[in-house]
């Protein structure tokens, strides 16, 4: 069962902090060195000086991060709610012109040790969980929120939280640099929270963004519980800061994650696609708006890939899903059914002999147009282009136990970071 809790949120003082969005920003793993200095000088209180505090030379920036968190505290630039809450979060946005709405909450999520009911779908790199573990320990608390879907089975956001907002107005309403509105209510009367928390015991935890975070809280927990000789549980160390959003096809969105590869020469286009005969059916589409049609198109109802080098476009259309058997034989359906797990085992380790962790050959995007421009006129790239992984793909591999490739979806918006911060008593 999935337990969760209010909590005293740490936010901005808006007496002292006019502008909050000047002291947002988005999750730290998809800030390119360009944005992180962007919002270093954007605000001398924005979270970015926590989350990705500068290196400088003679300094921890861990420690520093830690200190610069304390001061702001002290100066009273950033505050507690007096008392425990959940905090209702909607955010606006567009994508490609359709105006959409996602609505959820953030709350504590209760960390669990053994038989889980909060799946995972990605694989963890340690480079990554030990930058985030070192930051932790000087701040103590979580900066940003995990990203969680759930079914919503008793309809704890329609019916339980919304009618609490209605007619209410936001504490916090700001628009990021996106053109996505972020507003906040706080909600904590305790007959609604007591309830929310019943509710959601019934559900199933899927984790969209933030794996990372998560296996660092549960390793911060678990150094912390070494050196206490008591405890009762309900310490805040057992818990981390979560965003909670029902799997709604109308507000959630995963966008795909395209591959960028670059090839030490100019690759032989007619032997590749001879080569890949074998696995897809290839066809040629000249035009690059029907192509990205058909490609959207298509996979709809089968496994299609698009390709793209020299101003030049195919789609791969996988022959028989039988082929995917032989080449993942060690996985289970639900993941061998996934285009990029197909691109992967195919095009990219048998056809192309790429080895996936090589960063300098191999590197993702979410953004179309930035992946072709980076294509440009030099023929030694490839651009692999993949229609998004269906949220109930995510969750049946998750529920199987297995891990998605890395990079496998990118959900959209993000959740800002610097609303509410979850400070822990240790």
């Amino acid at each position: 069962m999935a337990k969760i809790s209010p909590f005293q949120a740490v936010i901005y003082n808006q007496n002292e902090v006019k502008d909050l969005s000047k002291v947002v920003c988005p999750p730290y793993d998809i800030i390119s060195p360009a944005r992180q200095k962007y919002f270093h000088e954007l605000s001398p209180f924005n979270l970015i000086h926590m989350e990705l505090a500068e290196d400088v030379a003679g300094q921890d920036k861990y420690e520093s991060a830690g200190n610069y968190f304390r001061d702001l505290l002290q100066k009273n630039i950033l505050v507690q709610d007096p008392k425990p809450a959940v905090y209702f979060y909607r955010q606006e946005y567009s994508i490609k012109g359709e105006k959409r709405s996602r609505v959820g909450f953030l709350a504590l999520l209760r960390l669990e040790e053994q038989k889980s009911s909060v799946f995972g779908h990605e694989h963890t790199h340690l480079e990554a969980k030990e930058d985030r573990l070192k930051l932790i320990r000087q701040v103590k608390a979580n900066l940003s929120p995990i990203f969680v879907i759930f079914e919503d089975k008793k309809k704890v956001v329609a019916q339980s939280l919304l009618p609490h907002i209605r007619n209410k107005e936001p504490f916090i309403n700001i628009v990021d640099d996106e053109k996505t509105s972020h507003k906040l209510w706080r909600l904590d009367e305790p007959e609604l929270l007591n309830k929310v928390q019943e509710k959601m015991a019934a559900e199933n935890i899927f984790i969209a963004d933030g794996h990372h975070r998560y296996e660092v809280a549960c390793a911060w927990r678990d150094e912390i519980k070494k050196n206490i000789s008591s405890g009762n549980g309900q310490e805040s160390f057992n818990y981390v800061l979560a965003y909670f959003t029902n799997i709604d096809p109308l507000g959630l969105t995963v966008l795909p994650i395209h591959r960028l590869v670059k090839l030490d020469n100019r690759p032989d286009m007619t032997a590749i696609n001879a080569k890949l005969n074998e696995y897809f059916s290839v066809e040629e589409i000249r035009d690059q708006t029907r192509f990205f049609f058909l490609l959207a198109k298509a996979g709809v109802a089968e496994h299609v890939i698009g390709m793209h080098n020299s101003k030049r476009y195919w789609l791969l259309r996988l022959r028989n899903v039988r082929i995917l058997d032989k080449l993942m034989i060690d996985k289970p359906a639900e993941y061998r059914n996934l285009d990029v797990s197909i691109l992967n085992a195919t095009v990219l380790e048998r056809i192309l002999n790429l080895d996936l962790e090589d960063k300098k050959s191999l590197t993702f995007s979410a953004n179309t147009e930035e992946l072709l421009q980076a294509c440009g006129n030099d023929f030694t790239y490839m651009a692999f282009l993949l229609n998004p992984t269906k949220i109930n793909q995510i969750t049946s591999v998750a529920l199987k136990g297995e891990k998605m490739p890395p990079k496998s979806t990118y959900f959209y918006p993000k959740v800002i970071s610097g609303l509410v911060i979850n400070k822990h008593e240790v």
